[in-house]
């Protein structure tokens, strides 16, 4: 059996002495592993870096297997990640993440299309710390744990969002907030899409988002730590501030 796709890699390593088992996240075929031959070769070995957009033909006996991968590069964006420490930092934190978040052989197209759209902003550093943020509020909606930033859940108001649940993942009001409110994650503007995005603000979406990937998606995937890539992708955006 076989199939067809294009889709951005996100891990290589060694297999045996020239082969490479790569993952590459496809749009029809989601997350999906293979065996690529020659994979450590002179002429291979410059296409499978993360970030790569890749055109896959995927061979197995059975649907379970493995497989092999025949690959051939449609655009590298290797010039784009080595542009600057935060644009290889970024790449980095959303391969990571998406290598450890989706479920294997299962097709996500939303997040699929969003993802290259995000890996194709690389090294404009000026927007691409917004569109990450957007993308990792987009990722957890599609993981089954999207915020309800629209009304606050004490009183129903839409305006004076300030805050969110970090239990339920909804907006809180000034007002609603209370006694609650040291016990609540930050909600700027940013993270609703109102207005423009200070760094400050970027940085306090990043710790709102960031609560859900940890605290809520981890644990629902056997309670394994973040990756460490998305950690260093926001001590390089704080050093950069």
């Amino acid at each position: 059996m076989d199939w067809r796709d294009h889709g951005i890699l996100l891990t290589s390593r060694r297999h045996g002495e020239t082969a490479a088992i790569i993952e590459v996240f496809t749009e029809g075929h989601g997350r999906h592993a293979g065996v690529v031959r020659g994979g450590t070769s002179r002429k291979i070995a410059p296409i499978l870096q993360p970030g790569a957009q890749l055109d896959v033909l995927w061979r197995a006996r059975l649907e379970e297997h493995i497989g092999t991968f025949q690959v051939e590069p449609l655009r590298s964006r290797a010039a784009a990640a080595f542009s600057g420490r935060l644009a290889l930092a970024g790449l980095n934190a959303v391969v990571a993440l998406l290598s450890f978040c989706l479920p294997e052989r299962e097709a996500h197209p939303r997040i699929y299309k969003q993802t290259e759209q995000l890996m194709d902003l690389l090294g404009q550093d000026e927007i691409w710390v917004l569109a990450y943020l957007r993308w990792e509020l987009s990722l957890l909606e599609e993981l089954g744990f999207g915020l309800d930033l629209t009304r606050c859940a004490v009183t129903g108001v839409t305006e004076g969002l300030d805050y969110v649940s970090p239990k339920t993942g909804r907006a809180v009001s000034v007002d609603g907030a209370g006694d609650w409110v040291d016990r609540l994650l930050p909600l700027p503007p940013c993270l609703r899409g109102v207005g423009d995005a200070p760094d400050t603000e970027l940085v306090q979406g990043l710790l709102t988002t960031g609560h859900f990937l940890e605290n809520h998606v981890a644990p629902s995937l056997g309670n394994n730590p973040l990756p460490g890539a998305r950690a260093r992708f926001i001590d390089q955006i704080n050093r950069q501030l």
